[in-house]
């Protein structure tokens, strides 16, 4: 069976680290080369113990003459970076991208959030906002893949059929969302060695986080009206994880029934999206490892209104699970691959 070789730009952080345990599983592709900027010369094993694959390359620095042995990169870098690499591709090279770089589609719009200046805007024609389940048969005309964030997956899975089919208000939509710590990268335990990470909650980016930007971005993409709505997330003393409760207004005539049947329809032919019946308590336990989405339809005490729940692992199905689940719907291999 022939493989496509692949690199791995930031392959030590916590969705690097992911990418390769799935990838070291998935039968049509080789890992040919891990990058890293601090780690150069070491075992990926150095950084997870748990990566028992010892034909794995060791971790070399990055270089365009790279390109030119690999079908595919992967980048998992900060902010920024994965524009410099995108400049620099190959005709024969796919960029599965799991950064904010080519998420928003517009330059002005990342430096608003992102407080960096867009150095590929050519290439942001060449990318497409890639959740899996929605833009699955548009991904072959794009040379950049580029991957949601964690929160945004959570939320956008259970929002997009609704609003699409009308179901909802557009208004005064709340979401609340909770992650665990991992979602923060490696920086993490510095960034909040005063806050007691690991026994505390703590509410953060209130009304400014930057997953704002593509929530929108995408939500107004799925109808005419003004999408108003009011995320707040929260960094949570567990590793991974992530579950969103969702508050909506019904539109008028509109069951907790046809919600529940209309997103089970949607998301009929989509293995990794799981419609539970209504009123299901969910937590991230049932998710965790895994690139399952678990959503639940929930009635609230006031008739109009509704409550969803949505539970996904951050690494996988908000991280590495879905860069490797966009692999395979644009190379044309079964979803499962490398997954289950």
């Amino acid at each position: 069976m022939s493989k496509l070789n692949a690199l791995i730009a930031g392959s030590t952080g916590y969705i690097g680290i992911q990418l390769v345990k799935l990838l070291t599983k998935h039968p049509n592709i080789n890992i040919k080369y891990l990058c890293g900027n601090t780690s150069i010369g070491k075992s990926i094993n150095y950084f997870d113990k748990s990566i028992k694959n010892k034909k794995l390359p060791k971790i070399i620095k990055f270089n365009n003459n790279l390109l030119n042995e690999v079908d595919i990169v992967f980048t998992a870098l900060p902010n920024g970076e994965s524009q410099k690499i995108s400049n620099k591709l190959l005709k024969k090279n796919t960029l599965i991208d799991l950064s904010a770089d080519f998420r928003l589609n517009s330059a002005n719009e990342y430096l608003k959030w992102y407080k960096i200046k867009h150095n590929s805007k050519s290439n942001i024609k060449n990318s497409i906002y890639a959740l899996p389940e929605i833009s699955k048969t548009k991904l072959k005309s794009y040379k950049i893949i580029s991957c949601p964030g964690c929160y945004p997956t959570s939320i956008l899975l259970p929002l997009i059929p609704l609003i699409k089919n009308n179901l909802i208000k557009t208004t005064n939509i709340i979401i609340d969302s909770k992650s665990g710590y991992s979602g923060a990268g490696r920086g993490v335990h510095k960034k909040y060695a005063k806050k007691n990470l690991y026994e505390s909650l703590s509410a953060y980016g209130i009304g400014f986080h930057r997953h704002n930007s593509e929530i929108q971005q995408e939500l107004n993409n799925c109808t005419k009206k003004n999408i108003e709505f009011t995320f707040t997330p929260h960094l949570t003393p567990m590793f991974r994880g992530i579950l969103s409760t969702i508050y909506l207004d019904l539109n008028k005539n509109i069951s907790i029934k046809h919600i529940n049947s209309k997103l089970k329809n949607f998301y009929k032919k989509d293995l990794f999206v799981k419609i539970l019946p209504i009123n299901s308590n969910i937590s991230t336990n049932e998710v965790i490892n895994t690139n399952y989405c678990h959503i639940s339809v929930c009635k609230s005490k006031h008739k109009n209104k509704l409550i969803i729940l949505s539970a996904i692992d951050n690494l996988i199905k908000g991280g590495a699970g879905q860069a490797v689940q966009n692999l395979n719907y644009y190379f044309g291999y079964n979803v499962k691959k490398g997954l289950v």
